[in-house]
């Protein structure tokens, strides 16, 4: 195994379900934002080159709910399917993969309400928070934090995070882990504000 790659079994985090080695057939024209209303765009997994983001060809996992769509005629997202919500979605966002379940129904209505085209737009300017982050402010140890409090926090309060960062010149001269938890600092504020907490949930246990 390549050093730094991450183990997989049929027991991995998925986007929303265990699996083996993806669906034959299942490709999207857009894998920004997932058929399940995740935000692919910003997991850990896609920035890291291990995943090409829902229905994006080869290194997909198998999933159920995508199989379900081809069986539906290969709707794009699940909520255009007169059946949605269904069966398959119980418990579903109980806990999280690699990115946060809890505000995708959420999303879901967002995007509805703006239009995907906005929504995505809106995505594409959380990533490059996101991408300005990891390539200034990550001393080694905050990637996982830093994909949080994007995906999570409101697009007005990442960009007054940042504007805040940007006004403080000197951080420039600091050492990479003084940076660091300055932009920690701010990201752990705003969420403190909103009441978000900035932790991946568990999926409880069965039985």
């Amino acid at each position: 195994m390549p050093k730094g790659k991450p183990r997989y079994s049929g027991k991995s985090r998925r986007c929303g379900f265990k699996g083996g080695n993806g669906i034959k057939g299942f490709i999207r024209t857009e894998t920004r934002f997932s058929l399940c209303g995740l935000g692919c765009t910003l997991c850990s997994m896609h920035l890291g080159g291990y995943c090409p983001g829902c229905g994006g060809g080869a290194g997909n996992q198998s999933c159920a709910i995508a199989k379900c769509s081809l069986e539906h005629g290969g709707v794009q997202f699940c909520w255009e399917c007169p059946e949605y919500p269904c069966p398959r979605y119980e418990g579903f966002d109980d806990g999280d993969s690699f990115v946060p379940h809890r505000n995708r129904q959420q999303d879901i209505a967002q995007a509805g309400a703006l239009g995907l085209d906005a929504y995505l737009a809106l995505l594409e300017e959380k990533r490059a928070i996101l991408d300005e982050l990891l390539a200034h402010y990550n001393d080694g140890r905050r990637k996982t934090f830093f994909n949080m409090a994007v995906y999570l926090l409101p697009l007005e309060d990442l960009s007054a995070v940042m504007t805040s960062l940007d006004s403080r010149p000197e951080l420039t001269e600091q050492p990479i882990k003084e940076r660091a938890l300055a932009a920690v600092e701010l990201l752990q504020e705003a969420a403190d504000r909103q009441g978000i907490s900035l932790k991946l949930n568990k999926k409880p246990k069965k039985g």
